[in-house]
């Protein structure tokens, strides 16, 4: 089985918010999880699951210009 490289994305747009902080060493937690709530709210981002392993996903684009 073979693995991604470390900090590369999913083939899904799904990631955690484990890889969320390394991706982001001089980031704190706390500033994390408030951008995620930011983007949640905002429908830019939703949640699937719950707890540490919770999943993060990036919503389509629903709105189209033109």
């Amino acid at each position: 089985m073979r693995q991604s490289p470390r900090g590369a994305k999913t083939d899904s747009g799904e990631f955690t918010l484990s890889q969320l902080e390394r991706a982001c060493p001089g980031v704190s937690r706390d500033m994390v999880r408030r951008v995620l709530r930011e983007l949640k709210k905002a429908k830019k981002i939703e949640c699937i699951g719950r707890g540490p392993g919770a999943l993060w996903r990036k919503r389509g684009n629903t709105s189209k210009r033109g």
